[in-house]
């Protein structure tokens, strides 16, 4: 389903859900030569969250990227945790400009699904940017899972996340934990959701899952034969 992909780009709501929901699948495009953009659509801004925090975060991703081989980097500062406060055109606008302007074909987008607002919203205004036009438009669009948003919201109540897509990523699983592991801040020690060792055991249960001895897994969103 990737292959021959030339421009791929991940829409994130906050620094280290891209490596979360798809850092192996990143890396092994950007293995091919794909040109992989990475979008983060929020900045922690004060009082919420300490000004050298964010910045300490900002080198931490930059590190990250270049582990994964991300081509480029967009970051479009709303406020974080806030993107309920920014009206909806607005950030459709801005993430429609992006898709225009990136081309990409494969669009990787957060689940509706996860407990974090911001990913729900973000979710629905990836889908206004990547809407079928005449002009070019993402022919496969793939929703991530992120450890400790996807899993938390209630069951029956909100959609669960039920994969029907997955990529191999066992040779670029070593890749995907050392990205994560830039995010210094970000790590928590096992059994917390956020270890290297919780992200690995996923990756190894999804890879299982396809007799794979690693993988990512997403929703099928959109396909374009």
């Amino acid at each position: 389903m990737l292959e021959g992909i030339e421009r791929a780009m991940v829409i994130a709501p906050h620094p280290d859900d891209e490596v979360l929901g798809c850092g192996g699948t990143i890396a092994r495009l950007a293995a091919t030569g794909c040109r992989v953009t990475v979008v983060l659509a929020t900045r922690g801004k004060p009082p919420r969250f300490n000004a050298a925090a964010v910045g300490a975060l900002e080198s931490e991703m930059t590190a990250a990227h270049a582990r994964l081989g991300v081509s480029r980097r967009h970051w479009l500062d709303f406020p974080a945790a806030e993107l309920d406060r920014v009206p909806h055109a607005v950030l459709n606008d801005a993430l429609h400009d992006l898709v225009a302007a990136e081309r990409p074909e494969v669009l990787f987008v957060p689940f509706i699904g996860d407990i974090h607002l911001d990913h729900q919203i973000l979710f629905q205004s990836s889908l206004v940017a990547a809407r079928p036009s005449p002009d070019a438009f993402p022919r496969l669009v793939l929703a991530y899972e992120t450890l400790s948003e996807t899993n938390w919201y209630a069951p029956y109540v909100t959609p669960g996340f039920l994969p029907t897509v997955f990529v191999d990523i066992a040779d670029h699983l070593t890749a995907k934990l050392e990205a994560f592991g830039c995010y210094a801040s970000q790590v928590k020690p096992f059994p917390h959701e956020r270890s290297t060792e919780t992200l690995g055991a996923l990756a190894k249960l999804r890879g299982a899952t396809v007799c794979k001895a690693a993988a990512e897994a997403f929703v099928l969103v959109r396909a374009l034969a």
